[in-house]
């Protein structure tokens, strides 16, 4: 299960979670700090596909998440110069059913208003076409990641306000309990008995 924090605006939340609004300055401070193998996403609005690539690209951020009225050629255009892309659309909103156009690695199902910590009728999940790599997010938390996964089985979750203390500042004990919530949920697959890895304890 692949677990996406959002609205990560300090260092001490970006290590405690290994984007709220912040600068490219403060933002390639944060990222600059990180160990390599965090996935790093930058979150845009309605920004221009040129400024979007020259921000990820300039801070270093693995990826962009497309939060607004994006077209399919923009975020195309995007994806082929960045190393991983995001779409989002609201749940229920009628350009979902294009959502293969956009060439998105990663599709997100998203409240109407993105960022308010608002549920959405996961029913709507079932609109999302076949074979979409799903993100679900709209107001998760450590109390109700669980079912959310076992209604829709996406891909992965993201958490935002669920994981809050105060606006823009993420509560570490509500982070640790959401992480291990949506992991719980969707445990490994069995892969049957049969001669695992060496066990150097066993010649201890």
């Amino acid at each position: 299960m692949f677990v996406k924090i959002c609205g990560t605006t300090s260092e001490e939340d970006a290590l405690l979670a290994v984007a709220r609004q912040v600068s490219a300055a403060l933002a390639h401070d944060i990222v600059r700090r990180l160990p390599p193998e965090v996935l790093t996403i930058g979150v845009f609005r309605d920004e221009t596909p040129q400024r979007v690539v020259e921000v990820v690209n300039g801070i270093g951020l693995k990826g962009a998440q497309l939060h607004g009225v994006e077209s399919p050629s923009a975020a195309r255009w995007v994806g082929a110069r960045v190393g991983m892309t995001i779409k989002s659309f609201p749940a229920g909103h009628p350009a979902l059913a294009l959502a293969p156009d956009y060439g998105a690695d990663v599709i997100m199902l998203d409240a109407d208003s993105p960022g308010s910590g608002q549920v959405f009728d996961w029913r709507l999940a079932q609109n999302v076409p076949d074979g979409t790599r799903l993100l679900l997010a709209g107001g998760l938390t450590p109390e109700n990641v669980a079912d959310a996964i076992a209604q829709v089985k996406p891909w992965g979750v993201d958490a935002a306000t669920g994981v809050e203390s105060e606006p823009g500042r993420k509560d570490p004990r509500r982070l640790r309990a959401f992480v291990a919530a949506a992991r719980a949920a969707d445990p490994p697959a069995y892969e049957g008995e049969g001669e695992g890895p060496y066990d150097w304890q066993e010649e201890a």
